[in-house]
């Protein structure tokens, strides 16, 4: 099969051929059809994250059909369509796993980072962490909802029942989230880059009610704001933002270092949270809410060679939705 490799971090991946995996017990083997980029597979290719296997297949946001099971795997059948997140794997026996908090697990096992991913012909997977995708979507519709949707749904959560939303940095999650938001009867506050007049504009585009750089302040204050942007300095900003009471969630798996601040900026009962890796409730509530918004994914089809030139895209900046590989015959590639 064909995958893209990385045989170390800050190297260009490398297209090869090699063996088509056999999947082991509870595994199933999947025929990729559709892998979304994530900004996690940037922190992994560039080395921020630390502790990849390696060589590595990347890619944790994967839509396939099943093609073979392993012993025991019986969740799924022979041709049917699931999808593959960034949590792959987790003990089960622990406390966090026994209170449906297995994205805490200390054995956990991540797709694309300890567990070869969908940048590839074929995949396996354990069963237990792979979900039904609604019918409503195609391959590349589905893909940036396996961690975009997932972890930006775990990020909204946290973030309470407030009205007035934040969102810094609108790319694949935020142009999710800010759906399911405005779904719920929120204002959402997009912030973007500096200048970044596009972004804000697709802000807008979809609902928002106010969006600007990240060096403004709202018109009023927030009830809580969710940072996607990998952005050390956005706490400090976020937290100036929200409203005493407010919460500030840091939703990147790779933050750069967050400055100090003075205490007032925290005082007032406001809190600062991280959202760490996803739970299956998350997916299984988020892919049944997905299609009642419905939500509507921007799409960006690269050809599976082309990952390199995906993740150079979304390094700079020039994305407006999310970056999916396709293995799909006759997939189109986007090129700017």
């Amino acid at each position: 099969m064909r995958a893209m490799i990385l045989d170390a971090p800050r190297q260009r991946l490398r297209l090869a051929a090699i063996a088509e995996p056999a999947p082991g017990p509870g595994q199933l083997l999947l025929r990729v059809s559709a892998c979304a980029v994530c900004r996690t597979d940037l922190h992994v290719v560039d080395g921020e994250l630390t502790q990849p296997k390696l060589p590595l297949i990347p890619g944790h946001e994967i839509i396939g059909t099943v093609a073979a099971h392993g012993p025991g795997a019986e969740r799924f059948a022979i041709g049917e369509r699931v999808g593959v997140p960034w949590l792959g794997f987790a003990c089960g026996v622990c406390d966090f796993c026994r209170s449906g908090r297995e994205n805490l697990c200390a054995q956990a096992r991540f797709t694309g980072y300890q567990i070869d991913g969908g940048y590839a012909d074929c995949t396996v997977a354990d069963e237990r962490f792979c979900f039904a995708i609604p019918p409503v979507y195609s391959d590349v519709e589905a893909a940036p909802l396996l961690c975009a949707g997932l972890i930006g749904y775990r990020a909204l959560r946290m973030a309470g029942d407030g009205e007035r939303l934040g969102l810094y940095g609108f790319g694949a999650a935020a142009h999710i989230i800010a759906q399911v938001a405005r779904w719920q009867g929120r204002r959402v506050f997009a912030f973007t880059s500096p200048r970044d007049t596009e972004a804000q504009t697709f802000a807008r585009d979809l609902g928002a009610v106010w969006a600007d750089g990240s060096d403004v302040a709202p018109p009023e204050p927030l009830d809580a704001a969710i940072i996607f942007a990998p952005v050390g300095p956005l706490v400090p900003a976020a937290l100036r933002a929200v409203e005493r009471g407010g919460t500030v969630v840091c939703a990147g798996i790779h933050m750069s270092p967050i400055p100090s601040f003075s205490y007032d900026l925290l005082w007032g009962e406001r809190v600062v949270r991280s959202v760490a890796n996803l739970t299956r409730r998350d997916g299984e509530e988020f892919l049944a809410l997905a299609p009642r918004v419905p939500v509507r994914t921007r799409p960006l089809p690269y050809v599976l060679e082309d990952a390199n030139k995906a993740l150079d895209d979304l390094r700079a900046g020039r994305l407006q939705g999310a970056a999916v590989l396709t293995n799909r015959s006759g997939g189109v590639a986007h090129s700017r």
